[in-house]
């Protein structure tokens, strides 16, 4: 039996205006798993400490996401999954996409690295889909690169891993309700005004170009949501006040982390990151709902080995 210990991070996806197309990695939330392989045949997932998800490998991500791979390599082994979340189902911080990109990274080490990273995320993209619906890949993405990534086409995939400034920071508060991802789709529009459509891609434009240029004030114009945030913004409570209590302490910018509840907001440097945090905090505090905040570093380099 070889066996690996692994953290599997959070990530924000979408940043605003990048609505499946752009995600980032985060540092200091993630889940933990072991992953085992023996001779044998079957993907079995063991243990899940911390949520209530279904430990049949063909109903959970993990599973799914490691046949996918193991489907492609044509290779008879047996995996075990033990799987510690610390990132809640439904959080908008990609608690799907770190089980199930974890799962193809550890399997991929273990067997010494049949496939480059960039090939995992589409094994990865499976896990998403049995969560979703939709096989994207803008919190997978990042999971495997770390750091930010573009995808700049799904057919056939094209996935950019992009620069950016060093002392950009990440705050994120999750009040403690659960909006699932497949729901927050629903109440999106599958039509966009050409008006509408102009001002994402510029925003798109500008938040790849500013990351790439280390330029903080074209980070923040740039972060800006015409199309999805008006929409999905009334399922999480206080996002309005949330969102300028942020901004008034100087984030670069603030919107919804994936589908949802978690805010997130980006900062230049970690004093103003405290300020914000202070000031996100204390709305929900206020309003008497329970949350989680995090602040991190961007993680430039994604899942990574523990044991």
């Amino acid at each position: 039996m070889k066996k690996i210990k692994i953290f599997s991070p959070g990530t924000i996806a979408n940043l605003s205006c990048g609505f499946d197309v752009i995600g980032c990695c985060l540092d200091t939330i993630g889940d933990e798993m072991t992953i085992a392989i023996e001779p044998g045949t079957g993907v079995f997932i063991t243990k899940i400490e911390g949520a209530d998800l279904p430990k049949e490998a063909h109903l959970n991500v993990a599973g799914v996401a490691v046949q996918a791979l193991l489907d492609e390599l044509d290779q008879e082994i047996q995996v075990t999954i033990t799987i510690l979340k610390n990132i809640k189902a439904g959080s908008g911080i990609g608690s799907s996409a770190a089980s199930s990109a974890g799962a193809v990274w550890a399997v991929n080490e273990l067997l010494n690295k049949p496939f480059a990273p960039h090939d995992l995320i589409r094994f990865a993209m499976q896990g998403e889909k049995l969560a979703s619906g939709n096989a994207h890949a803008d919190n997978v993405a990042p999971a495997l690169l770390g750091g930010f990534t573009l995808i700049r086409s799904y057919t056939p995939l094209d996935i950019v891993k992009l620069p950016y400034p060093e002392d950009l920071i990440a705050i994120v508060v999750h009040p403690q309700i659960e909006v699932k991802t497949s729901d927050a789709r629903a109440v999106l529009k599958q039509n966009v005004t050409l008006t509408d459509a102009i001002t994402q891609w510029g925003n798109v434009g500008g938040l790849v170009a500013g990351l790439c240029l280390n330029d903080y004030q074209l980070i923040g114009r740039s972060l800006e949501d015409v199309i999805i945030e008006p929409l999905r913004s009334i399922l999480i409570p206080k996002f309005e006040q949330v969102k300028k209590a942020a901004l008034a302490q100087g984030a670069l910018g603030c919107g919804i982390s994936g589908s949802g509840p978690s805010i997130f907001a980006l900062s230049q440097g970690i004093e103003t990151a405290n300020e914000v945090a202070k000031a996100m905090h204390e709305v929900y505090r206020n309003a008497e709902i329970d949350f989680d905040i995090y602040i991190s570093n961007i993680n430039s380099t994604g899942i990574r080995r523990i044991d």
